[in-house]
């Protein structure tokens, strides 16, 4: 058996800047690697089958609601991206095997943070790796961008600006380790849901304020931490933010209780704050937690991409 860290992103900023005639929007965002992660136990099967499992963060399989709704059959994107290495390194030539994979879920779910896209990138990497194929990272990068612009990312992770429909990366220097708190609200905002609300938003006519992604790059290589902070912003809290009040409410509790900036993460809803230092995370983990303004709710820090996927 074979077991593989998924680890959740968060991104720095995001800015939206056009959209392609298939409708994929073209973004310019920083991606950053938490060390919330979820875990995949991969194990190979004699015949060419795809069999997936999942379970909660205790290990008790379908404990709760929202990991009982996922699917395990061929709409999980692990099958997906698992019937893509297999068929194209294995069946095609003639080989047999099949994969059993059991998903472990920590990360959010519909939450902004990749969580569906990293587990199909560790899938990718543990296949890979549970058939010694001996495939670079950027050939399956190449593969895994066919089923989620998220996917390359994912693969390679640490801190990167992403740009194009996501599939184009440039390496940044690695943030030193900076606490993050993440806060999910009992709400559920869908990718579609929320780049569809931008579109309406832009073509209303309304002013978007967008963030200064060369901005944050140029601080992430000076080292400075608390000027990349100041650089945080994600487009599409403008209209997700506005829809759903709780993101904000939790992004003053964190930047009254010392957060350096705290911003809506992806498509949202997740909030996440960054700290100078733990004793402040925790301050603001306790407010929100005696509050019940989350149901989810994680002190993380910044892991570089060597780490993104074990």
């Amino acid at each position: 058996m074979l077991q593989k860290k998924a680890f959740a992103k968060v991104n720095l900023s995001l800015d939206i800047i056009g959209r392609r005639e298939d409708g994929y929007h073209l973004v310019r965002m920083v991606m950053q690697t938490l060390d919330i992660y979820d875990l995949l136990k991969l194990e190979k099967l004699e015949d060419n089958k795809i069999e997936i499992s999942v379970s909660d963060s205790r290990g008790d399989m379908g404990a709760k609601e929202e990991i009982s709704r996922l699917p395990v059959g061929e709409d999980n994107l692990v099958y997906k991206a698992a019937k893509q290495v297999l068929q194209k390194y294995l069946w095609n030539k003639g080989r047999q095997g099949g994969v059993s994979i059991t998903l472990e879920k920590h990360i959010p779910i519909a939450a902004g943070m990749a969580g569906g896209s990293s587990d199909a990138a560790a899938a990718i990497k543990g296949i890979n790796e549970l058939y010694e194929l001996g495939v670079m990272d950027q050939e399956l990068m190449e593969l895994g961008v066919k089923l989620g612009a998220d996917i390359p990312y994912c693969i390679m992770g640490g801190t990167a600006l992403s740009e194009g429909i996501g599939e184009n990366l440039t390496k940044l220097p690695q943030l030193s380790e900076t606490v993050v708190l993440v806060a999910k609200p009992p709400i559920a905002v869908s990718t579609k849901e929320a780049y569809g609300d931008f579109d309406s938003f832009l073509e209303s006519g309304k002013w978007i304020d967008h963030p200064d992604v060369d901005g944050q790059v140029d601080a992430i290589y000076s080292g400075d931490i608390l000027k990349t902070a100041s650089y945080c912003k994600n487009v599409l809290e403008q209209v997700t933010g506005g829809k759903h009040p709780e993101i904000q409410k939790l992004e003053e509790v964190m930047k009254k209780c010392g957060a350096l900036n705290a911003i809506m993460s992806g498509s949202g809803p997740t909030v996440f704050g960054i700290f100078s230092n733990l004793q402040d995370a925790e301050r603001a983990y306790n407010e929100i937690e005696t509050n019940n303004m989350t149901e989810q709710l994680f002190i993380s820090r910044t892991v570089g991409g060597s780490s993104a996927i074990v």
